[in-house]
């Protein structure tokens, strides 16, 4: 709630330049993207991002893309370091402010959580603003469609170590919330122990945790673990909370109860396969 009052506000202080742009001269037709993530100030993360950037430059050669991070802290302690980077309702005003009629918005987010709603409210508050975005398409998050889910199981199997084991398990983590979405991630596993009955997701903040995870791997009698994040980036979550030395982290946890961990600390965007999937939504949403 706190985030669209501030992004009313924006708008709002921004009207009234808006309607005198808007009777000094008709608008030409202007497309643009913007690409919107959570953010990471995790130098390692960046790879994420880079693969994405490239990959919608080479298929929409001739279309601006900009860049927004959801996350004030992140935002906050990049700037610390030189590096700006803005929130989705700042890069939404600098690009109506330079003219942009059409623009499609593609998000790294794994499922249609809560900051998927929020850059929905957001993202139409500016649409069809006079003399501003005239369109605003919003494309769907990596998880979305049974398609999707099709398509994620498929790519998560291609991607796993060659190296590992028929007897060891595949693991992935990813972040969980109290959305209703978070069933999201039990249906994958579903669908994933369709094909491989030893590959499990667990989440942070959400169901299935790490507990339950842990007794299923009991349950087999499974002792070796290759352990990933199902985040789009191999940020904060998987280099402190999954592979990190703290007491709480996975692996202390994982180990303490005598299991042997190996890491694959990529994200899903340093993947081509899952950005397949993204490309694809955002390919809709511009179609549109």
């Amino acid at each position: 709630m706190k985030k669209q009052i501030i992004s009313l506000c924006l708008i709002f202080l921004l009207f009234p330049v808006i309607v005198m742009a808007a009777h000094d001269h008709p608008q030409k037709t202007k497309k643009g993207i913007l690409l919107v993530a959570f953010g990471s100030s995790v130098p390692q993360a960046q790879v994420s991002f880079d693969n994405l950037d490239a990959r919608v430059k080479k298929e929409f050669p001739n279309t601006p893309v900009h860049w927004a991070f959801t996350s004030h802290i992140i935002r906050k302690k990049l700037a610390k370091q030189g590096k700006q980077l803005d929130s989705v309702a700042m890069a939404l005003a600098k690009m109506m402010d330079q003219g942009f009629t059409h623009v499609a918005v593609q998000s790294l987010h794994t499922i249609r959580g809560e900051e998927f709603d929020d850059l929905i409210h957001t993202a139409h508050a500016f649409a069809g603003m006079p003399g501003g975005i005239g369109r605003i398409r919003i494309g769907d998050p990596l998880l979305s469609s049974p398609k999707d889910m099709e398509d994620v199981t498929a790519a998560i199997i291609e991607n796993i170590p060659a190296k590992r084991k028929k007897g060891e398990a595949f693991v992935l983590m990813g972040h969980g919330t109290p959305h209703p979405s978070n069933a999201f991630y039990a249906a994958l596993m579903f669908n994933l122990q369709r094909k491989d009955p030893r590959i499990f997701v667990g989440t942070v903040e959400g169901a299935p945790t790490l507990d339950d995870i842990s007794a299923m791997l009991k349950e087999k009698n499974i002792k070796n673990i290759y352990l990933t994040p199902f985040m789009s980036v191999a940020g904060d979550h998987a280099r402190n909370d999954l592979a990190g030395d703290e007491a709480d982290s996975w692996k202390s946890i994982l180990q303490g109860q005598g299991f042997t961990c190996t890491f694959v600390l990529k994200g899903t965007a340093e993947y081509d396969n899952m950005i397949d999937i993204w490309v694809a939504h955002l390919k809709a949403a511009m179609a549109d």
